[in-house]
């Protein structure tokens, strides 16, 4: 069940390769804002928007920064293998291990509109719904193990939207790219564990890089550089997100071989789902 064809972009942690440096705390209009550093972005997976073409197989990739994990029947930890394979749909210009030509300009680029941001806030909070939905109810006992990481946004969303409803704007309802997708993460989930952990990782870690430099690059442009509760996480974003990744490599530890490479696969997947919600942002 895909969303309607459209062009392709090059995803959101390309932005965190060009321009991703440490923040400091700041103050912005409305609240103060601290933004802990991430780690290198060499080492967070990618959201891009890519066609998709087929089945994948599972890339090697060394490790930029690893703790210790369990590791995979190859002694690399299964995270590592996710990685690699989302790195591999960046551009050489993006990642050492691109394969991808560019496919649009960067986002230096675009002219974003708050209508159109808007769009893409609302349909984002319908699939980070879904995806906390899912692994609170774990109808796969595992999913449990996903449950209040501390990435969970939906609560940010909804606290940002009515900031927006406050200063005038209208909210627009859902459209088909959030619904779509968060329709398929559903049937994902009952049906398919692997791919649904596919899309669970890289939705929560592109978010954490280059979704949140998009985030940055938007408000500057359209919203008086006025910081969301979107971009903001409680403690350390970097212990958040290793938490996560230990988790992820104790539960991928006991698939096959072949749980592992049908995981890898959905990849492409996800990426163009979380591509499609970018588009909002500036169409």
């Amino acid at each position: 069940m895909a969303p309607p064809a459209a062009a392709s972009l090059s995803g959101p942690h390309a932005l965190a390769r060009q321009a991703l440096s440490p923040f400091a705390s700041r103050r912005s209009g409305r609240l103060s804002v601290l933004v802990v550093a991430p780690r290198p972005v060499s080492s967070l997976p990618v959201a891009a928007l890519v066609p998709w073409r087929g089945r994948m197989v599972a890339a090697a990739a060394t490790a930029a920064e690893m703790a210790p994990a369990v590791s995979g029947e190859d002694g690399k930890p299964f995270v590592e293998e996710m990685r690699a394979v989302a790195m591999r749909l960046h551009t050489k210009d993006q990642a050492n291990e691109g394969e991808k030509e560019p496919e649009a300009p960067p986002v230096s680029m675009w002219e974003p509109s708050v209508e159109g941001y808007l769009r893409f806030l609302v349909d984002s909070k319908v699939v980070f719904q879904m995806l906390e939905a899912i692994v609170d109810r774990a109808v796969v006992p595992w999913y449990a193990e996903f449950s209040n990481t501390g990435l969970e946004r939906s609560e940010q969303l909804k606290k940002d939207l009515e900031w927006f409803r406050l200063q005038g704007h209208i909210i627009p309802e859902p459209s088909a790219p959030g619904t779509t997708y968060a329709s398929y993460l559903e049937e994902l989930a009952e049906k398919d564990p692997q791919a649904f952990i596919c899309h669970f990782y890289n939705v929560y870690f592109a978010h954490t890089a280059g979704g949140r430099m998009i985030g940055k690059k938007v408000s500057e442009k359209i919203l008086n550089k006025e910081e969301l509760e979107f971009y903001k996480w409680e403690g350390n974003v970097s212990q958040l997100l290793q938490n996560v990744r230990n988790k992820l490599n104790q539960v991928a530890s006991s698939w096959s071989r072949g749980e592992k490479d049908h995981c890898l696969e959905e990849t492409e997947k996800s990426f163009k789902y979380s591509g499609d919600l970018l588009r909002h942002i500036f169409t």
